[in-house]
């Protein structure tokens, strides 16, 4: 039989080309500052011919996960769907040279829609301004599922993101069901309240009826069950679902395990760049649970890696995180 997987991710497959430019380009472009805009094929290519120099790296919210849990020795591997096309290429070659497993057929090199990608353009003062083309990565559909790997998965790790396609809900079901087939156990990341808001009851039945962990901020959380407030929020996660972790920025982490709640703080950092914060605390969390640790535990593990990825702009660690946390005594 072939070797099991710690996690295997499903998500968007999307290639992040990080350029830094002056405030007077996103004026002279038509970029909203500190704003993430979807964009079409057309203004994806307008934008990408008028920016500098660039660094391209694979990119999605879930491939971000997958890449933090191989840089920390899990056995990790990710779906999501990129064209036969030189950013598919880039997208592949990066996460893998991660360590990750990426096996997705990539869709012929004359589809409709091309790979995915995210314009970063970094101001002076650190800020990001995004400009999204989603791509082929929408179009994920339940053919794009492995049974075979869903079934080999300890864990499967869903980014809510990807709930948006036009087959993804029914994808999911079907990763799920294997998973569940082979023994392994399901979770997934809300991603962002407005996305919760578009898919809310879909999202609490998935919750409540298939999935064993849950991974949302306290804004996302609010949002799902209709509330301004955390407690009674998360008075209802508990109610849903045996295993939470609520990320509350730099108050820390509430962990939800059987109804008992308990705080976990994170270290002080000075914030550069919060995007990616939720990506590696979930991949510090998923990878604790792959150790056998107790999910207090792991949430110190996933503030760690979390608290690591704030202090500079990208969504990818820029040290050792085994180390890190080797040194922090977990």
């Amino acid at each position: 039989m072939s070797e099991r997987y710690d996690v295997v991710g499903i998500g968007n497959a999307l290639v992040d080309i990080l350029a830094r430019v002056e405030d007077e380009f996103l004026a002279e472009n038509g970029v909203e500052k500190g704003v993430m805009t979807l964009i079409d094929t057309a203004r994806a290519a307008e934008l990408y011919a008028r920016m500098g120099p660039a660094t391209a790296i694979s990119g999605g919210s879930g491939a971000n996960t997958i890449a933090g849990l191989a840089m920390l020795g899990s056995r990790a591997a990710y779906v999501g769907k990129v064209r036969d096309d030189q950013l598919g290429a880039i997208f592949a070659h990066d996460l893998r040279a991660q360590g990750a497993v990426f096996e997705t057929p990539m869709a012929a090199g004359d589809y409709d829609y091309e790979t995915g990608r995210c314009m970063v353009l970094v101001s002076p003062d650190g800020e990001r301004s995004m400009s999204t083309y989603l791509g082929v990565s929408e179009y994920l559909s339940p053919s794009d599922i492995d049974e075979g790997m869903m079934a080999r998965a300890d864990w499967l790790y869903l980014e809510g993101y990807r709930f948006d396609g036009p087959d993804s809900h029914e994808a999911f079901a079907r990763a799920i069901a294997a998973c569940k087939r082979g023994g392994g156990r399901a979770s997934v990341t809300l991603s962002d309240p407005f996305c919760v808001d578009r898919h809310r009851d879909a999202f609490r039945r998935m919750i409540r009826d298939d999935l064993d962990l849950l991974f949302a901020n306290e804004h996302e959380v609010m949002s799902l069950y209709r509330t301004d407030s955390l407690e009674a929020a998360l008075a209802a996660v508990a109610a849903d679902v045996r295993l939470a972790a609520v990320t509350v920025g730099p108050e820390g982490a509430w962990v939800i395990e059987d109804g008992v709640r308990t705080l976990v703080p994170t270290a002080p950092a000075e914030v550069v760049d919060a995007t990616g914060a939720g990506d590696l605390f979930a991949a510090g969390f998923l990878h604790g649970l792959a150790q056998g640790r107790e999910p207090v535990t792991c949430a110190a593990m996933g503030c760690v890696a979390a608290g690591e990825i704030i202090t500079h702009i990208g969504a990818r660690p820029e040290v050792d995180l085994k180390a890190l946390l080797a040194g922090r005594g977990l």
